[in-house]
């Protein structure tokens, strides 16, 4: 039997916000990988480079919740469904070669 979490282990309980969040900080930084200058919001970077990204808890401030985001759509309405792609092309066989002249 698989023991139960612990209160302490449970997310923290959210407090609804009507205050705005404050404007994302431009940070600056070296890549720990290669050493480019890069930039970031509120200390978290991600490379153009060689593709490094420092992990999301780094960060100065704790990330927005998804009731927070101002481009959220209303409560009820879904995103709309994504097109396919394009078809897969269909495999050529190859040919007998080239056809015999008169």
């Amino acid at each position: 039997m698989t023991p139960r979490p612990h209160r302490a282990h449970l997310p923290e309980e959210r407090t609804e916000s009507t205050a705005p969040l404050p404007p994302p900080e431009l940070t600056e930084a070296e890549c720990r990988r290669c050493g480019t200058y890069i930039a970031g919001l509120d200390g978290r970077y991600a490379c153009g480079v060689c593709g490094w990204v420092n992990d999301h808890s780094e960060g100065h401030r704790r990330l927005p919740r998804a009731d927070e985001d101002p481009d959220r759509p209303a409560k009820g309405r879904r995103r709309p469904k994504q097109l396919p792609g394009p078809p897969p092309e269909p495999e050529s066989e190859p040919g007998p070669g080239p056809e015999p002249g008169p």
